[in-house]
């Protein structure tokens, strides 16, 4: 069934509610809830039933429940290497005995580089940027806000720019898919590679956190968000919530430790490894072709595992005290976790809804010309705000763009890198997001206040990133 323009009621209403209330678990459901409103025609006894339903459906899915649970044991990590003095160690190690880290620049581009390299999955760029990161910030008086953003920004375009992952096997399938029927001819990797160069939101997006690390000149939200936390020491504004609990956030030395840096520095290189491994096994010998969120949870699983024997041979815990930390910070970590079956419930009504489908039709068949790849950019970013995912986009969007594109003789290349780029976006700017709840999470900081402070500088590429598919586009 076809609902049109209702099809958007319920995702605008999420996003306007979000905005208004900074009460984004509820706005969630709310939307669910309304969803399910236009579904069954107004009835409100089977709108309940069906977004409980669709709720518990979440967990039909094994992947999701990997990514419920590694987010729940990551909580524990965070706790546990704070307890153990790991993170002090560490700190103590990078800002005064080898003072490589020695300002607040310094410590927002370790994140910056972090996410860049851990190019291989957006998850685990965004909590190990986040994780390693929040105490340098926090001393050097880098804002949550700010840390949020860096961690959100360099994860999905990094991502997509170097396409040796999950990423590019999707994005050669999808076109793949198109060559396959005939709508255009070539290599699936060959359009990808040219199509690198045309993501212009995740190009500008990845430039302009350089510029604002390195300068400092902010702007908008950000900008008060940067000036509170130099001037008062305040990193999260007063009436902030972040996702993960202060208990678990900043949990203190156990008392009778000193810090040492390799309480953090064995958990921590367990986790890579065992992640590593985990990308190799499941990619059947391909690191690129790993399953990311496996391996994340093989990761996390290990870490915690081995340092429960590394922390009782050093006696820096016994075994009850370990357990009550690791219980400490699945229990900190719960509101995320339900946010994020909330964020992936939601996107399921929104499918049902078909209000991407519905998007497509306003413009498809009525734009031709230059003005393709720029429309084709808006279209992708306007679904993936309000479905918030990205992927999701991605899938609805290339078999829609590429016809498109051909149909009004645009730059096929051009058009792809739209399709990506306005996925990138729209999931940038969206509360439904889980990778803007993820990166809440890491970053410690409110959900609210990431979206707000985020938001003009994704607008700022995204305006950047227009200019230039319309100049591509007739050019091109």
């Amino acid at each position: 069934m076809e609902y049109g323009f209702l099809s958007l009621v319920p995702p605008l209403v999420t996003i306007a509610l979000a905005m208004w209330t900074r009460q984004v678990a509820l706005s969630l459901f709310a939307g669910m809830f309304l969803g399910f409103m236009v579904i069954t025609g107004g009835n409100i006894f089977g709108s309940l039933n069906g977004s409980f339903d669709t709720v518990f459906s979440v967990f039909a899915s094994s992947d999701n429940i990997k990514v419920f649970i590694f987010n729940m044991l990551m909580g524990a990590f965070i706790v546990l290497i704070q307890a153990s003095g790991g993170v002090e160690g560490f700190i103590e190690y990078l800002t005064i005995k080898t003072e490589k880290i020695k300002n607040r620049k310094a410590a927002a581009f370790l994140a910056y580089i972090i996410g860049i390299i851990i190019f291989v999955d957006g998850y685990l760029s965004i909590i190990l940027s986040g994780i390693v990161v929040r105490p340098l910030a926090d001393r050097f008086k880098v804002s949550r806000e700010m840390l949020a953003y860096i961690c959100d920004s360099t994860s999905a375009p990094i991502n997509a720019l170097i396409p040796l992952n999950s990423w590019g096997a999707m994005f050669m399938g999808l076109i793949g898919a198109q060559i396959t029927a005939g709508v255009i001819n070539g290599n699936p990797m060959t359009l990808l590679i040219q199509s690198l160069p045309f993501q212009f939101y995740s190009i500008m997006s990845v430039l302009f956190v350089a510029y604002f690390i390195t300068t400092g000149k902010h702007w908008g939200p950000m900008k008060k968000a940067e000036e509170r936390v130099i001037k008062t020491g305040q990193l999260l504004r007063e009436d902030a919530h972040p996702v993960v609990s202060k208990d678990t956030s900043d949990t203190p030395i156990k008392e009778g430790l000193s810090p040492d840096k390799w309480n953090f520095v064995f958990p921590f290189s367990i986790l890579l490894g065992t992640i590593a491994i985990g990308l190799y096994v499941t990619g059947e010998g391909n690191l690129i072709k790993g399953d990311g969120t496996t391996a994340i949870f093989w990761g996390i699983l290990l870490s915690l595992t081995l340092s429960a024997v590394f922390f009782k041979v050093k006696k820096v815990m016994t075994v009850n005290e370990y357990l009550d930390y690791v219980f400490k910070g699945i229990g900190g970590i719960m509101p995320l976790v339900i946010l994020l079956v909330f964020s992936f419930a939601i996107g399921k009504v929104v499918k049902e809804l078909g209000a991407g489908q519905y998007l497509a039709s306003l413009v498809e068949g009525k734009v031709s010309g230059g003005f393709g790849p720029a429309i084709i950019f808006i279209m992708g970013a306007i679904m993936a705000f309000s479905t918030g995912t990205s992927w999701g986009t991605f899938a609805m969007m290339m078999p829609i763009a590429v016809p498109m594109a051909v149909a009004m003789d645009a730059s096929i290349v051009v058009s792809i890198g739209a399709v990506i780029s306005g996925g990138i976006f729209g999931d940038h700017c969206s509360p439904l997001s889980d990778t803007t709840i993820l990166a809440s999470m890491a970053a410690s900081a409110d959900p609210y206040d990431h979206i707000k402070t985020q938001l003009p500088y994704a607008i700022q590429s995204a305006a950047v990133a227009i200019v230039l598919y319309i100049i591509a586009g007739f050019i091109l």
